[in-house]
């Protein structure tokens, strides 16, 4: 069935915030990376961003770019705050929208912003995520196999992600990184979204979660860049997921263990150690005291790792266009903010959480962070990196659902 955008062949493409991502996005849209797409315009609180884009439109202002009839989609890769209000007033305004991760900083932000979805004044309007790593053919083998039935029932997930060293330069490229009311959060709301998005598209949600958060571990922060935190499954299983941006060299090591054995994947690698015999069967019906079933030892093969950010806003133009399903609905976003809301929260409060979480809870709870917030007073210093801060959107910086004493840091070691 065709959805099309309007009456133009292509997609007439907004990028919202040229920072970093953003800035990404128009460069592959400009550079006729995104079949059937075409760049028209860019928003951006700092034109000297606008350089880089001399043959489209510019603005400044979200609200005129929405409201221009220069565009049929926009991409939003602003600060996180803005994802909700500018995405809910694109949808409202009857654009296609694509949210950078994660769609809002908080359960209650997100709720607004499905909610402007469902009421969206067309019917054939797209809402989608940059969820790019769902296009890694190590996620996607991984999926096939537990949504197929080929493990068997999830016992335990372990993933340790804690390749995303940050120096201290790295914070101070922007004043409103690692802020609660400039960024909403460190390492769980700006590195790992990704992570927090396979974990639930993988093994879906779980029923309780016990966080420890370091705020300000190992750099001169308010906010998290130190997490464990231990998941419970409705079925019983159990999940433990590590991560930091003070740990170097770091390692990304997913671990699986189902009912057919165990799956890894670790670097470029997916190997599954396979019981022959399901462990629960085994346990059950051996008549020998230390013996375990035989198992093989099964490489699963992939190649490289996937389309990433093309892949999704190829398939988010097809989707436009064609009506092709989504790899990455905006809709599921939710589900991994309640899940960083949830490991932090629950640390914040010093108990388990029971999931779903209350969203006037989590609501309130993240206006105490920013209320006690040292905002953008940081110091911004220049970083000699590659990766540079995304710009705030004048417009809207903020969500009007979230602005809390912020709870002590963590000993330095």
């Amino acid at each position: 069935m065709s959805h099309p955008a309007s009456t133009h062949a292509i997609v007439r493409l907004g990028v919202i915030g040229v920072g970093n991502m953003g800035g990404f996005h128009a460069e592959s849209a400009l550079n006729h990376r995104i079949p059937r797409t075409e760049l028209t315009a860019v928003c951006d609180s700092d034109p000297a961003k606008f350089a880089r884009f001399p043959s489209v439109r510019h603005f400044t202002n979200s609200t005129e770019m929405i409201r221009s009839g220069l565009v049929d989609a926009v991409v939003i890769a602003t600060p996180h705050f803005a994802h909700t209000t500018i995405g809910i007033d694109a949808l409202s305004h009857g654009l296609h929208v694509l949210v950078e991760k994660p769609i809002s900083v908080h359960k209650s932000d997100a709720e607004k912003l499905l909610a402007a979805y469902e009421a969206r004044p067309k019917p054939e309007q797209v809402f989608a995520a940059m969820f790019n790593q769902r296009t890694d053919p190590r996620y996607v083998q991984l999926k096939q196999l537990l949504d197929r039935g080929e493990l068997g029932e999830v016992r335990r997930v372990n993933w340790i992600i804690t390749d995303w060293f940050r120096t201290d330069a790295y914070y101070a490229s922007s004043g409103w990184r690692a802020t609660w009311s400039g960024e909403g959060g460190g390492v769980l709301m700006n590195q790992c979204p990704h992570q927090l998005d396979l974990l639930q598209w993988l093994f879906g949600m779980p029923v309780r979660v016990r966080g420890l958060c370091g705020l300000g571990r190992w750099h001169d922060l308010e906010v998290d860049d130190q997490v464990t935190a231990y998941l419970e499954y409705a079925n019983g299983a159990s999940g433990v997921f590590v991560t930091t941006t003070g740990e170097a060299p770091g390692t990304n090591r997913l671990e699986v263990a189902c009912e057919r054995g165990r799956v890894v994947i670790e670097g470029d690698n997916v190997q599954w150690r396979r019981n022959v015999t399901p462990m629960s069967e085994f346990l059950r019906s051996s008549p020998q005291t230390f013996a375990t079933p035989e198992t093989w030892n099964v490489t699963i093969p992939t190649t490289g790792h996937g389309g990433q950010h093309l892949d999704i806003l190829a398939n988010f133009a097809d989707a436009i266009l064609d009506g092709s399903p989504l790899k990455a609905p905006g809709v599921d976003g939710i589900r991994s903010v309640e899940l960083g809301n949830a490991m932090l929260l629950s640390s914040v409060l010093e108990r388990t959480l029971t999931l779903p979480l209350d969203s006037a809870m989590v609501e309130t709870e993240y206006r105490k962070l920013i209320k006690g917030s040292r905002g953008v007073a940081r110091t911004a210093a220049k970083s000699s990196g590659q990766i540079s801060g995304k710009p705030a959107e004048k417009s809207a910086q903020t969500a009007p659902a979230a602005t809390v004493k912020v709870p002590k840091r963590m000993p330095r070691k």
